[in-house]
């Protein structure tokens, strides 16, 4: 999708129904500048501000996404590419949203993974000392449970926050 093209295709359909950016932001409860933002193609309008402006302006969401008005022969091409940009540009929000929340989470639980650390470490150490390779293998075995745990808990935290769209 060219966010250019969209955002002067909404300009120029705020203008055919001889709308200010301000009065276009009214009818859909947004500010002049959000609209200013759509325009100039620094913001895509989110689906209900698309919803709302294809009934306002008696287009298509295809048409707008498409950044033009369509011919009958164009309109199935373009809702293909439109809707396939749409789920590409998403999967990649939804990539940025589990990292952000796998961040958050580890930052948070930074002083569990250090305490984790420190006993698997002990446990090597101890048993380095004493000479006894199953305590060792305890070690190991700790190191593996505690990297599950830190995993499964982290993953548990970032998807339900990621999909759910909870906030940061």
């Amino acid at each position: 999708m060219d966010m250019i093209s969209i955002g002067k295709f909404i300009a120029a359909l705020r203008k055919e129904k001889g709308l200010t950016q301000e009065q276009l932001g009214e009818r859909l409860g947004v500010t002049n500048k959000t609209v200013s933002r759509w325009e100039t193609g620094t913001y895509l309008p989110p689906a209900e501000m698309l919803l709302a402006m294809s009934e306002l302006f008696s287009v298509s969401i295809n048409e707008i996404l498409s950044g033009r008005r369509l011919s009958d022969e164009e309109y199935s091409q373009a809702a293909y590419e439109n809707l396939r940009k749409t789920v590409a540009a998403s999967s990649f929000e939804v990539k940025e949203r589990l990292d952000f929340f796998k961040k958050k989470w580890l930052r948070e639980h930074i002083a569990l993974m250090v305490i984790m650390g420190v006993i698997v470490i002990a446990v090597f150490a101890a048993g380095f000392v004493m000479k006894n390779s199953l305590v060792g293998y305890i070690a190991v075995l700790l190191a593996v449970v505690f990297h599950g745990y830190r995993h499964n808990a982290m993953m548990t935290y970032a998807e339900a926050r990621a999909y759910d769209g909870g906030g940061h």
